[in-house]
C-alpha cells in the first residue's frame, strides 16, 4: 500500500516546469535607423547584423534566396549557418571612436 502511495505521488508530481520567458531587453535589436554595418547594427538575440537577420525580418528571405544564399534545411541564409558551417566567425563590428 506505501508503495502504492509513492508511485501515485510521483506520477501526479511529475509535472515539467515551464521555461522561462527570454529575456527581452531593450539591446537585443538595434533601433530604427541605425547604420548599417555599424557597431550599432546588431541583432543581440541572433548574433548577426539587423540588417541582415532574416529571422527577425523575414522581408530578407527572398533576397538572400535570390543571391543563392539560403540553407534550406535550416532557413537562414548560408553566410550565417553556423550548424552547416561551424568554423564561420560573424562578428559584431567595434564600437567606433
Amino acid at each position: 500500500m506505501f508503495m502504492s502511495f509513492i508511485l501515485c505521488f510521483l506520477a501526479c508530481n511529475n509535472s515539467t516546469p515551464e521555461p522561462s520567458p527570454e529575456p527581452t531587453t531593450s539591446s537585443a535589436h538595434a533601433t530604427a535607423g541605425v547604420t548599417p554595418g555599424s557597431h550599432a547594427d546588431w541583432c543581440g538575440e541572433h548574433a548577426v547584423p539587423e540588417s541582415q537577420c532574416s529571422r527577425c525580418n523575414a522581408a530578407l528571405v527572398p533576397a538572400f534566396q535570390a543571391m543563392g544564399d539560403w540553407c534550406g534545411e535550416h532557413g537562414l541564409p548560408d553566410s550565417q549557418c553556423l550548424q552547416c558551417s561551424p568554423e564561420l566567425q560573424i562578428e559584431r563590428p567595434p564600437k567606433e571612436g
